[in-house]
Parts: C-alpha cells; sequence; structure tokens
C-alpha cells in the first residue's frame, strides 16, 4: 500500500535519450508557400531636445520640498518614539530584577 509504483522499464528513458529533443533545423521550413512580405519601418519621429520630461514649476517645487520633509519629520516622530518605548521598557526591566534580586536576598538573611 505504501511501496512506491515505479513505472515499466520500457517507458521509462534510458540513460542516452533525452525528455526534450533539441531543434534541428529551421522552425518554419524553407521552402514553403506562404506569402512573406516584410513588414515596413515605423516612421520616427525625434525627440524634443533640450526639454526634460517633468517641468517643475517654482510653486510645486516648494510643495515638493514641503512634502518630503514632512515625510521625514513624521518618520523620524515614529522611529524616536519606538527607541524610547524600548528604553522605557528595559529600564522597567531592569528595576523590576534590581527589586527582586534585593526582595530575595533580604528573604535569605533573616
Amino acid at each position: 500500500m505504501f511501496t512506491p509504483k515505479y513505472p515499466t522499464p520500457d517507458t521509462a528513458p534510458t540513460a542516452g535519450q533525452s525528455l526534450v529533443q533539441p531543434l534541428t533545423g529551421l522552425v518554419h521550413p524553407p521552402a514553403c508557400n506562404c506569402n512573406h512580405t516584410t513588414a515596413p519601418a515605423p516612421a520616427t519621429t525625434p525627440a524634443p531636445v533640450g526639454r526634460p520630461s517633468v517641468q517643475l514649476t517654482p510653486g510645486a517645487l516648494i510643495v515638493a520640498a514641503a512634502g518630503g520633509s514632512g515625510v521625514v519629520l513624521v518618520v523620524g516622530t515614529v522611529l524616536v518614539s519606538m527607541l524610547l518605548a524600548v528604553a522605557i521598557t528595559a529600564a522597567s526591566v531592569a528595576i523590576c530584577a534590581v527589586v527582586l534580586r534585593t526582595l530575595l536576598n533580604n528573604h535569605q538573611g533573616r
């Protein structure tokens, strides 16, 4: 029931055979009756010279700078508050450890 079932030896590929046959020759035969025509090259339009793709007005530049500054301030505030939370937690754990150590030492001395 739990033994693997192997295929019969005549259907399994031998060491010299591969499962994928490589292409030997052209995919499309050279002597065909197809109507091959070459497509004309698309017309290219010259790119405008000297103009950037995005133009920022002075107002848009001020808005972008203010937005970037706001993002930096918000991310900095979040990171500092997370660091402060970790520091407060570490300090409270240290105080608890000192208090427990003191209580246990006083209990053993009595």
